[in-house]
C-alpha cells in the first residue's frame, strides 16, 4: 500500500469500503438483524449513492450547478420500465441489465441534447435551464401514454384509448405514471451498479480527459488559452453523468410496483444536490457517506413524528457549519499533517532497527 500512487490508494479505500458495508449488510440480513424498514430502503440507498456521485461530476469535478439531475433520472426509470415490461419472455437477470443499460442510454442522449446548447452557459444562468428541463422532462412524462401489444409498442400525448391497443398493456399512463411494474431490483444489483458508477468516475477523473475537465473548472480561460476544447469537455462530463443518473433511474423504478413523473420533481434534485455538497464538492466518499446517512436518517427518525423533520434540518444546519468552519478545517489539516510525520518517522525508525540488526 505504501508503495502505490496516491490515486490508487484512495480508489481502493473507497471500493473498500463500499464493499465493507455491502458485506456488513448481507451478514446483518442473513442474521435476521435487519429490520423491513432498512431492508426496504437498501436499493434506494444505492440508488442515491449513484445519482450523488453522477452529480458530483458536474458540480464538483467540472465546477457547473446542475439542477435538474433528477429530470435524467426520471428519462431512464421509465425507459427501463418500458423496456423490462416489454421484454417479459426474458429472464428477469437479462431483463434488469438491459433495462438498467438502455435506461443509461436514453439519459445520456437526453443529456447530449440538453447540454449541446445549455453549458455554453455559465453559473446562475446554467442552473435555471438545467431546472427548467427537469420540469420540461417532468410535464412530458405526466402527458406520456406507452402501450405494449402484439404489434409493438404504441405511443400517444393525448390519452390511454388513444393506445389503440388490441389485448394489449398500458405501461405508462400519463400522470398516474406507470403501475404495475416487476420488482426486479436487488440489492446486489444496487451494489454492482455503484461499482460500476464508482468505476467510470474515477477512472475518467485520473484520465487525460478528467485532468482537463478539472482545469476548465479552476479557470476556464487559461484552459482556453492553451488549446483544450471546452464544450467538448463540458459536454463529456455533462453527458456521463446523465447517462449514470438514468441507470440509477431505471433500478430505482424497477424496486417499486409503481413509479409517478411527480416523484423526479425538483425536490429531488435538490436532494441530490444536497448530498453532494454535505458530502464535500469533488468528494466522492463523501457523497457516498452523505447519501447513505442522510437517506436513513428521515426514517430512523419516523418514531419522532412531527419532530423528525425539524431533527433533519437541524442535523443539515450542523453539518454544514462544521465542514464550514475554518478553525476545525485548519486544526484537521494539521492533525492529517502530524499523522503522516509520525507514520513516516515510525516506518524510518523500523528501517533503521532492521539495518542495525
Amino acid at each position: 500500500m505504501k508503495k502505490m500512487k496516491k490515486s490508487t490508494r484512495s480508489k481502493l479505500i473507497t471500493y473498500a469500503m463500499v464493499a465493507a458495508g455491502f458485506v456488513v449488510m448481507q451478514g446483518l440480513s442473513a442474521a435476521g438483524m435487519v429490520s423491513n424498514s432498512l431492508a426496504g430502503q437498501l436499493v434506494p440507498i444505492c440508488v442515491y449513492i449513484s445519482m450523488a456521485i453522477s452529480l458530483n461530476l458536474v458540480v464538483g469535478i467540472l465546477g457547473d450547478l446542475s439542477l435538474g439531475h433528477a429530470g435524467f433520472m426520471s428519462v431512464g426509470a421509465f425507459t427501463g420500465v418500458v423496456v423490462s415490461m416489454s421484454l417479459r419472455f426474458l429472464p428477469p437477470l437479462a431483463r434488469l441489465v438491459l433495462a438498467i443499460g438502455i435506461g443509461g442510454v436514453f439519459a445520456g442522449i437526453a443529456g447530449v441534447i440538453v447540454g449541446i446548447p445549455v453549458l455554453r452557459l455559465q453559473g446562475d444562468y446554467l442552473a435555471i435551464v438545467t431546472l427548467a428541463f427537469g420540469e420540461i422532462i417532468k410535464n412530458l412524462l405526466n402527458n406520456l401514454y406507452v402501450g405494449v401489444d402484439k404489434k409493438g409498442l404504441h405511443f400517444s400525448m393525448k390519452d390511454a384509448q388513444a393506445l389503440r391497443l388490441k389485448e394489449g398493456t398500458v405501461l405508462i399512463n400519463g400522470p398516474m405514471g406507470a403501475p404495475g411494474i416487476e420488482k426486479l431490483s436487488t440489492f446486489l444489483a444496487g451494489f454492482v451498479l455503484v461499482l460500476i458508477v464508482l468505476t467510470v468516475t474515477l477512472n475518467l477523473v485520473e484520465s487525460r480527459t478528467g485532468r482537463a475537465i478539472m482545469a476548465i473548472r479552476d479557470n476556464r480561460i487559461a484552459a482556453e488559452s492553451v488549446g483544450i476544447n471546452v464544450t467538448k469537455y463540458k459536454l463529456m462530463a455533462f453527458v456521463t453523468s446523465a447517462g449514470l443518473a438514468g441507470m440509477a433511474g431505471a433500478l430505482y423504478a424497477l424496486n417499486y410496483s409503481s413509479v409517478l413523473p411527480k416523484k423526479f420533481d425538483f425536490n429531488t434534485s435538490i436532494l441530490i444536490l444536497v448530498f453532494v455538497v454535505l458530502g464535500g464538492m469533488g468528494n466522492i466518499r463523501g457523497s457516498i457517506i452523505a447519501a447513505t446517512v442522510l437517506t436513513i436518517l428521515p426514517e430512523a427518525l419516523r418514531s419522532l413524528n412531527d419532530y423528525r423533520m425539524l431533527i433533519y434540518a437541524i442535523v443539515l444546519i450542523l453539518v454544514m457549519l462544521v465542514t464550514n468552519n475554518p478553525f476545525l478545517k485548519t486544526n484537521w489539516v494539521m492533525l492529517k499533517k502530524r499523522m503522516a510525520f509520525w507514520r513516516k518517522n515510525k516506518a524510518n525508525g523500523g528501517a533503521a532497527d532492521g539495518q542495525k540488526k
